[in-house]
């Protein structure tokens, strides 16, 4: 049954939640520029050389660390699992996954760049016009991208060939993107109200939510088989089936952003309101 099982208060606003490689949540404190840590009951913070660098999404990477972009202080930063902080400059950095191919993706959102970090520090990239935003790896080995101005969803190979596919809807503000269980990816369009999905070849259907006002924001795959996601206006965390049936459990707190799986199969939701909140699925 979905419900609330724990609401973790920390100190700041947290924005991005992933799994660590220690097992453990970390997650960015946007508006503190802190990294933080939850693991054995305890919460740890790391501040950033910078406090007003807006760390945005924070992801395990492939060498065993966490990666996250600082949006405004224009780093691509690195924390290992035991605190140890390093970063690069680049443009405004905002989303940020591992490919196929064991780089580190991230998109440069000011700059209208997709870039790729090898595992040596060599970094390309290609240009993306429109404010590329959330990235992913999809189940065809590509890298998937919302372009949140650009009203569009990308397709970026590791080679970094690049295809752009608009959407329908003008002005539905894609943010949110993930692979889902039914080979295609599912993305939220904040501007519209409404979740949206995509296949390889570039059909897009879009689900309209019941309140439309509701912002939806990050998406990720359920070990239940269906996608959930977050509604920052309304404060709720959503789900809808990859037939398009649509449910909603309310938030405590407000301003839901991030959300990642554990290894237990819960939900862990980042309120910028001061809480991590786990619900079960």
């Amino acid at each position: 049954m979905t419900e609330i099982v724990q609401v973790l208060d920390v100190p700041g606003a947290p924005y991005g939640v992933t799994v660590g490689p220690d097992g453990a949540l970390w997650f960015t404190l946007v508006a503190q520029g802190v990294i933080g840590r939850y693991g054995d009951g305890v919460v740890d913070t790391y501040p950033l050389e910078q406090s007003d660098g807006q760390p945005t999404v924070i992801v395990a990477g492939a060498d065993k660390a966490l990666w996250f972009t600082e949006f405004h202080g224009g780093r691509l930063g690195r924390i290992t699992t035991e605190g140890v902080l390093t970063s690069r400059e680049m443009q405004g950095p905002y989303g940020v996954c591992v490919g196929s191919d064991g780089a580190l993706w991230f998109t440069e959102l000011q700059a209208g760049r997709v870039g790729r970090l090898a595992a040596d520090g060599t970094v390309t990239g290609v240009e993306v016009d429109g404010m590329p935003s959330m990235i992913t790896p999809g189940p065809d080995g590509a890298l998937w991208l919302t372009v949140n101005q650009g009203n569009a969803i990308a397709r970026v190979d590791t080679d970094l060939a690049l295809r752009v596919h608009l959407l329908p809807t003008p002005a539905a503000g894609p943010v949110g993107i993930t692979a889902g269980p039914d080979n295609a990816l599912w993305f939220t369009e904040i501007g519209a109200g409404a979740i949206g999905r995509i296949d390889l070849d570039g059909n897009v259907t879009e689900f309209a939510l019941p309140n439309t006002e509701a912002r939806p924001h990050a998406i990720v795959a359920g070990p239940d088989g269906a996608l959930w996601f977050t509604e920052w206006a309304s404060c709720r965390l959503g789900r809808i089936s990859t037939d398009g049936a649509i449910t909603h459990l309310d938030l405590p707190g407000a301003e839901p952003h991030g959300l990642t799986v554990d290894a237990a199969g819960y939900l862990w939701v980042a309120m910028e309101s001061g809480a991590l909140v786990k619900v079960s699925l």
